[in-house]
């Protein structure tokens, strides 16, 4: 899968952390995540435990949502994405290249016990003010009707 935008995958590449947001039964919560971006699959992955209120909830209800931003107090500079995605354990027969991919970007999560998630991405909204102030660029999935 390849988003039609190279902006917005440098900008993911770019970036570490995520804020990823749950709803299970009207309740709302927030996360924040280290990821590590999967751009063959347009995935993110990330570690969280099992027991973890985010986590809980993602096993419940996994549709979530979540951004990824850059500080700036310079109008004209600021970037940021707004997605959703469905949440998912790596398949056995993927576990290998996920966590590889994770450890590559963070070497010492091999020190932690925790559990390795997918966050596969099916609509990605950037706002860029690089290209003008409030250039948005949008990529979603066929199914996706936003």
């Amino acid at each position: 899968m390849n988003l039609p935008e190279d902006r917005i995958i440098k900008f993911i590449k770019k970036h570490h952390v995520m804020t990823l947001s749950t709803c299970v039964n009207n309740e709302l919560w927030t996360a924040h995540c280290f990821y590590a971006y999967m751009k063959d699959s347009n995935t993110l992955i990330f570690s969280s435990d099992l027991k973890t209120k985010h986590a809980m909830d993602f096993q419940k209800n996994p549709n979530v949502s979540g951004g990824i931003v850059m500080e700036t107090k310079i109008v004209g500079k600021i970037q940021g994405i707004q997605f959703k995605g469905i949440v998912s354990k790596p398949y056995e027969q993927d576990f290998g290249k996920v966590k590889s991919v994770y450890l590559k970007r963070f070497p010492y999560a091999v020190l932690v016990e925790t559990t390795l998630w997918k966050l596969d991405l099916n609509y990605i909204k950037m706002t860029d003010n690089n290209l003008g102030f409030g250039k948005k660029l949008i990529w979603s999935d066929l199914y996706d009707n936003m």
